[in-house]
């Protein structure tokens, strides 16, 4: 089942439990995927487009709240954190630091990488393969970590 078809079901099921906040959220993914296909970029909606849509959806839920927590709306950041919640849903399980250090040691050993020098070397390679199993973020603090023998 295509993310298209989940969204719909997720989003009959909402309805019928009366889910305010996740039919909001079903609904905002859905209006991403509606836009996706009426961009006329002649794309495919694939499971990298996907992931990528969902990825870029939760990054603005986690920016917003730290700026509602920043500014004292506690109930607006709840809310966001609710929505992200159910977006994570939709994504692949998020691999934790120790596993995406595990991974970039791999990847380290396969490309040859072993001092700070290496990084423009290391991290496009270590972003690839690990893109929407981790946050680009962190992906980017393990990889530094690792080159200077931490």
């Amino acid at each position: 089942m295509n993310l298209r078809d989940k969204i719909n079901e997720d989003l009959k099921s909402a309805m019928k439990a009366g889910d305010k906040i996740r039919l909001e959220t079903v609904r905002s993914i859905r209006a991403l995927i509606l836009e996706f296909e009426k961009s006329g970029s002649g794309k495919e909606l694939n499971a990298e487009e996907e992931i990528k849509m969902l990825t870029s959806a939760a990054k603005k839920r986690k920016e917003s709240i730290e700026q509602f927590r920043n500014a004292g709306r506690n109930e607006l950041a709840e809310k966001e954190e609710a929505e992200l919640k159910i977006i994570e849903e939709y994504l692949p399980k998020q691999l934790s630091a120790d596993e995406v250090m595990a991974e970039v040691k791999k990847i380290a050993a396969e490309v040859g990488a072993k001092v700070k020098e290496d990084f423009p070397k290391l991290m496009p390679v270590a972003a690839k393969n690990l893109k929407g199993k981790a946050e680009g973020k962190l992906v980017k603090e393990i990889v530094e970590k690792f080159l200077s023998g931490n």
